[in-house]
């Protein structure tokens, strides 16, 4: 079982990605935030307590941009992965220097599922 720590700001996409989980298997949602400034205290008061962090870019409050590597200060061998409707191909390969394991569209939404089966 791995666990899924989701930030977004769109409520009903927090509740499609929780039920994307229920239905691939193998996850639990062990936290969720909406801003910059909760996903890092949530990363810094809960490390090891995730597997996979599943970070938007556009938050209700600041930018996702950072927490991939923010994520892997506080738990190296967590897998941040960006999930977003504005990756781009400069977004995604700043997103990947920064510490992001993999970077998806939300259009890729196979992709991702994918790669989260592979990764659980």
């Amino acid at each position: 079982m791995a666990n899924v720590f989701v930030v977004e700001d769109s409520q009903p996409m927090i509740e499609l990605l929780q039920e994307l989980l229920a239905n691939v298997g193998g996850f639990d949602v062990v936290g969720s935030c909406s801003t910059e400034a909760e996903a890092k205290l949530w990363l810094e008061e809960n490390p090891g307590a995730w597997d996979i962090a599943v970070l938007d870019l556009v938050l209700a409050q600041g930018s996702g941009i950072g927490l991939s590597a923010h994520a892997k200060r506080t738990h190296p061998a967590g897998k941040p992965v960006v999930f977003s409707s504005y990756a781009s191909p400069g977004i995604r390969a700043h997103c990947l220097k920064l510490g992001a394991d993999a970077v998806f569209d939300k259009n890729e939404s196979p992709a991702f599922l994918d790669w989260l089966a592979a990764n659980r």
